[in-house]
């Protein structure tokens, strides 16, 4: 294999890894913690403290997807360089890039923050909106990252 083909096989096996840990994250993980009691024997978690461990999971996915989101950057910036340009990788890799800074820089610091207020700022109509905002935020991410995992593939195996 070339070096491109080595570039692009790594970036690809990226992106849906981080495909695989969003979708994991937002189906399994959050739902297995906000239902802890269904798990738990003798140890009952209330909804705050559910909360603070979710909380603490995505802040250190946090840092993950904000390496992911300069990989992207610097990948398909490379492409649009070299005049390899694509407009759904191009489109998608900028939601990719602008959804996970959203999680990471907005999203994430913003809810600890609010948690660190203790369990009644967790219910208020504010954090209330902040936690819908992340829930929307990451589920673009998911779908930005199965546009862009396809499309690079697609690319990847049409002859030009």
């Amino acid at each position: 294999m070339t070096a491109k083909q080595w570039t692009v096989t790594i970036y690809l096996l990226l992106v849906a890894m981080t495909l695989g840990a969003v979708l994991t994250l937002g189906i399994f993980v959050t739902a297995t913690i906000f239902h802890s009691d269904s798990y738990l024997v003798g140890t009952m978690l209330d909804h705050y403290n559910e909360g603070v461990l979710m909380a603490e999971i995505f802040r250190r996915f946090s840092y993950f997807i904000s390496f992911i989101a300069l990989i992207v950057f610097v990948f398909e910036g490379n492409e649009y360089k070299h005049g390899r340009r694509d407009n759904y990788a191009m489109i998608s890799a900028f939601f990719v890039i602008t959804t996970a800074m959203m999680f990471s820089a907005i999203y994430t610091p913003k809810i600890l923050a609010m948690q660190a207020l203790g369990a009644e700022a967790t219910q208020s109509e504010a954090f209330e909106a902040l936690h819908l905002g992340s829930e929307i935020d990451f589920k673009v991410l998911a779908v930005a990252l199965s546009v862009l995992f396809i499309r690079r593939m697609h690319l990847m195996f049409v002859q030009k």
